[in-house]
């Protein structure tokens, strides 16, 4: 991938499995090209797949860069149900009557959550409340209240729609919660909805279609 020696680093790209938890990654890459350090650069959720970024050894330096950097995220939401975690980690709940909903009118519904948004965490999420992640004390059925956030989201784009189905674009910033763009595109289109599928394909100019599956990198990839 570079023309550096092992002792400065590797910036590695892996597409994540689903299913996988950022740190299944890491602990998986290290152990089989036993490496020393290893570091992600942004964590993915379990139920996405897509672009992660690893950093070795010195490079593990650039992550704070790296995770400053513009995401490009493709997913599904679906309208008309919700979920508690905004997405398929807990059950479904029956949401609006979608049976009026239009092309256009879903069309309609993206320009409010472009530019600079407020934005409140999922309740099932890492965000540390009172010391303790908030998805902790969300399964332990504790109340959970996170603050809103700005955040930036740069495109919001439907690419297609097939009801109760639809597929989105979003180039967002660091700290934007894709979970809860579509629990606010359900709310604001009335019916509800979570997200279904979620996959990074890219972090600024790195790319999840220059990435390595966790079967085919080996030592001699780096």
């Amino acid at each position: 991938m570079n023309n550096t020696t092992p002792a400065e680093g590797h910036v590695i790209l892996m597409d994540k499995p689903l299913e996988w938890t950022s740190f299944d990654v890491v602990k998986k890459i290290k152990h089989k090209l036993k490496l020393k350090k290893v570091g992600h650069a942004g964590t993915l959720d379990p139920l996405a797949t897509g672009l992660l970024i690893l950093c070795t050894d010195k490079k593990t330096k650039t992550i704070s860069s790296i995770q400053e950097q513009p995401k490009e995220y493709m997913g599904t939401l679906v309208l008309g149900k919700t979920t508690a975690s905004y997405d398929l980690e807990s059950p479904i709940i029956e949401g609006g009557d979608i049976s009026g909903l239009t092309e256009e009118y879903i069309l309609s519904l993206t320009p409010p959550f472009e530019g600079e948004i407020e934005q409140t965490p999922p309740i099932f999420s890492a965000v540390k409340v009172d010391g303790q992640r908030a998805y902790k004390k969300a399964r332990a059925g504790e109340t959970v209240e996170l603050k809103s956030r700005l955040i930036t989201i740069y495109s919001f784009e439907i690419t297609s729609i097939n009801l109760p189905e639809v597929n989105f674009k979003v180039n967002c910033s660091k700290g934007t919660y894709i979970r809860s763009l579509a629990n606010d595109f359900g709310k604001l289109a009335g019916v509800g909805a979570y997200l279904s599928k979620l996959r990074r394909t890219k972090i600024g100019n790195y790319s999840v279609n220059d990435a390595f599956t966790i079967d085919s990198i080996s030592s001699e990839s780096l």
